[in-house]
């Protein structure tokens, strides 16, 4: 019988025994401090085995390779993330913003050419935010003057996630100058290896440079590569960023639970230099207790947004809220009761999620959670106006 045909429960079993076999053994610690090439290496080998499986993209059309029910999907990011399987870091925003993008908004010529080179290991990276337009996207200054049949961009991103081993940038930028802020933004795909494209990677306080700035002068992108009509990408953006909700959120929230969490309770239950066990302590017990209902109420409510058909206004803004807040407590507790010994950690696994056991560098980089995607001001901001109806905060404020 093939996964295909199986129902939930026997599905599961199949996803289980899969994960047994196939998932690399010792790959967090192959994966410590490696070059970056070992490091992409590796990545593309994992998300073409998670292919050969029909895992790596479950939520795409089935024309495309996906066509997996949302019910299969919960199922196998819930195995996944049991099992300690590799994050697809580098395939993420190829298989979510940059699919969602097409998909959503893209033309067929435009499907046809970048949704199989993805699946092939085509690398993406998203060029939105700026010096001056972080969680005010909207003003953002990058521009784009058309010139016969071809844009010459000019500008800076910065914040870009991987963009050193991207092969291609969502990118937006202004091509009317005098419109309105939301109204005269274009949404561009562009070839990295354009001319006058320059990457330069941001030494991060982790001691990474995940993040990177991109430097734009006059690198000339085709008319073709245009998404969506002119002056309409304000909009198209929404479908981009919209990937960062439902089953990503769920993968996330799942490893939150299966590996820090569980993590952190093996750490409370070693003993300490004079013998004794952080578990034993009663404050511990509570702020465990503590955790573990708030990581129950997250896959509750990443659970609900991934079934509900017609989700609420903020749902998606209350999920990531949550889950991005949560991360902090658990690895500032984390960091805490692992004491000196955890400040000595200097590098993780690069293939981890935001929790790897490096209780330090985690509590450092989940500070990252609450920025990208909205800031934790900005899904107040929505929850407070979609959610519950109250008025705008009026501009200029404090």
């Amino acid at each position: 019988m093939t996964g295909a045909a199986l129902d939930l429960p026997d599905f599961r079993a199949h996803v289980r025994d899969w994960c047994r076999t196939h998932i690399p053994d010792g790959w967090r610690r192959a994966q410590t401090g490696v070059p970056d090439e070992e490091f992409v290496a590796f990545q593309k080998e994992w998300f073409q085995e998670l292919r050969r499986a029909g895992f790596a993209v479950p939520h795409w059309p089935a024309e495309w390779g996906g066509g997996m029910p949302v019910a299969r999907q919960a199922v196998l990011y819930q195995e996944l993330a049991a099992h300690d399987a590799p994050r697809l870091v580098l395939a993420f925003v190829s298989i979510h913003h940059a699919a969602s993008t097409l998909l959503a908004a893209g033309t067929r010529e435009q499907r046809e050419r970048h949704l199989p080179a993805i699946l092939d290991g085509e690398i993406w990276v998203q060029g939105f935010s700026e010096p001056d337009a972080g969680s005010d996207l909207a003003a953002l200054r990058t521009t784009a003057r058309r010139e016969g049949g071809s844009y010459v961009v000019n500008g800076q991103k910065v914040w870009a996630s991987g963009a050193a081993h991207a092969d291609w940038c969502l990118l937006l930028a202004r091509t009317d100058p005098d419109a309105p802020k939301r109204r005269g933004i274009s949404y561009f795909l562009m070839d990295m290896r354009t001319p006058g494209v320059d990457v330069r990677p941001i030494r991060q306080a982790t001691g990474e440079s995940h993040f990177c700035e991109i430097f734009l002068d006059d690198a000339v992108i085709p008319a073709g590569c245009r998404i969506g009509p002119e002056n309409d990408g304000w909009r198209v953006a929404q479908e981009t960023l919209g990937a960062e909700r439902g089953m990503t959120m769920l993968e996330l929230a799942e490893r939150l639970g299966n590996g820090g969490f569980r993590w952190l309770v093996e750490l409370c239950g070693r003993p300490g230099p004079g013998g004794a066990r952080p578990v034993d302590d009663a404050r511990v017990q509570d702020r465990l207790a503590v955790l573990e209902t708030e990581l129950t109420g997250l896959r509750a409510l990443c659970a609900e947004l991934v079934e509900n058909d017609s989700p609420g206004p903020a749902d998606a803004s209350i999920v990531k809220l949550y889950y991005s807040e949560l991360l902090q407590r658990m690895t500032d507790f984390g960091a805490e009761v692992a004491g000196l010994a955890a400040h000595a950690e200097l590098r993780k696994p690069l293939s981890s999620g935001w929790e790897s056991g490096a209780w330090v560098l985690d509590f450092i980089g989940s500070w990252e959670w609450t920025i990208p995607g909205g800031s934790s001001e900005i899904q107040r901001s929505i929850i407070g106006e979609r959610g519950l109806g109250l008025p705008r905060e009026p501009k200029g404020s404090r």
